[in-house]
């Protein structure tokens, strides 16, 4: 007669409730944020702040944020900062116009030479970090003078005098690569929409939405690589082992040197592909491009979810969190309430995020 085997679950093992699962996600707090500036828009601002060009008005800001916040927050999740990525987006800025203005060369070759001389930046940033043990906000502190003060020397012997570099856009005129970094994308589908009476358009007909703006299309792509790396990847598994406990990781065989240099190096392209953008549109660099745009990042990457002691956060959250500080900065202009209050909010968020944050490592790591 067969003996009937039964297994018996190990009561150690605990199956843990969605509810559970979804509090200690890092993104919650931005996603909440969200709803609620949301909500606090739809009662207090224009109705015309949530039309179709209304949304593409604070996407685009927060587009551009997004592309530092989300290099910031995978080198948050390793465990250091970069202070210098608003000087970057001057610098690489800079480099970008002498290339295409003062040079003459074709974007193919001056948007990757670009890209390198700001990894070399990067791997500078991230060598001395390694190397001499101080705190990465202390280097990146200093490169962040360097930067600005060798963007305006570079600047006035550019252009004799001026810390302006004009001519860019004439100087990119018909590149073929000059639509995949400025204006708008998809130009003919909503032409077409608007013929339809299916979006706005002006008393000639014309679209108001002309399309959508490329930077918001390469903020969707670098969130959607980031968190792909991050949650599917080997490499993934090194930046959030990089941040939590460096030794531990190095002793478990990874390459915690080098996953934070290529780090910094990240970081600050995704600084220089912002400032490639800002040029190629506005047709001009200038010294104080990027202008506080490194405390900006870092905060919407905090208010994303991740923890200044590293090894926590997502870049889905510091997506979120982007689209929330372009909400209320161009929000704020379809209502009565003074701009000005943008910087107590820009306070406040952070304190809320920290402490939100605080609870939630707690809850993961069972500290009390």
């Amino acid at each position: 007669m067969p003996v009937e085997i039964t297994t018996q679950a190990d009561e150690r093992l605990r199956k843990e409730t969605f509810f559970a699962t979804l509090v200690k996600r890092p993104e919650l707090g931005s996603i909440a944020g969200l709803v609620l500036v949301t909500v606090f828009f739809l009662f207090t601002a224009d109705s015309a702040m949530f039309t179709l060009s209304g949304i593409m008005n604070f996407l685009s800001p927060a587009a551009q944020l997004g592309l530092l916040a989300i290099g910031a927050a995978l080198l948050m999740i390793g465990g250091e900062f970069d202070l210098s990525i608003g000087s970057m987006v001057a610098f690489a800025g800079m480099i970008f116009g002498a290339l295409t203005v003062n040079a003459g060369l074709p974007l193919l070759v001056a948007i990757p030479a670009t890209l390198l001389a700001a990894a070399l930046v990067g791997l500078m940033n991230g060598q001395l970090t390694i190397r001499t043990g101080l705190p990465s906000f202390i280097v990146t502190l200093a490169s962040l003078f360097i930067l600005r003060g060798l963007t305006l020397v570079g600047l006035k012997w550019l252009t004799g005098g001026s810390t302006q570099l004009r001519g860019v856009r004439d100087a990119v005129a018909g590149d073929l690569l000059t639509p995949l970094f400025s204006g708008d994308a998809f130009t003919g589908l909503f032409a077409k929409l608007a013929e339809m009476g299916l979006i706005e358009t002006f008393n000639n007909g014309a679209a108001k939405v002309p399309g959508i703006p490329v930077e918001i299309l390469w903020f969707l792509a670098m969130a959607g690589a980031a968190t792909w790396v991050l949650l599917r990847t080997p490499a993934g598994n090194w930046i959030f082992a990089s941040g939590g406990d460096a030794n531990a990781a190095a002793n478990s065989g990874v390459p915690v040197r080098n996953v934070k240099v290529a780090l910094f190096m990240f970081t600050a392209c995704c600084a220089a592909l912002l400032a490639i953008m800002q040029v190629l549109d506005a047709g001009s660099t200038d010294a104080r491009r990027g202008f506080q745009k490194e405390f900006e990042g870092i905060i919407a990457a905090v208010i994303g979810g991740c923890l200044l002691t590293g090894g926590y956060g997502s870049a889905i959250g510091a997506f979120f969190g982007s689209i929330i500080f372009g909400m209320v900065v161009i929000g704020l202009t379809y209502t009565k309430i003074d701009q000005d209050w943008f910087q107590v909010f820009l306070g406040g968020m952070l304190l809320l995020a920290v402490v939100f944050n605080n609870i939630i490592r707690k809850r993961v790591t069972g500290e009390r």
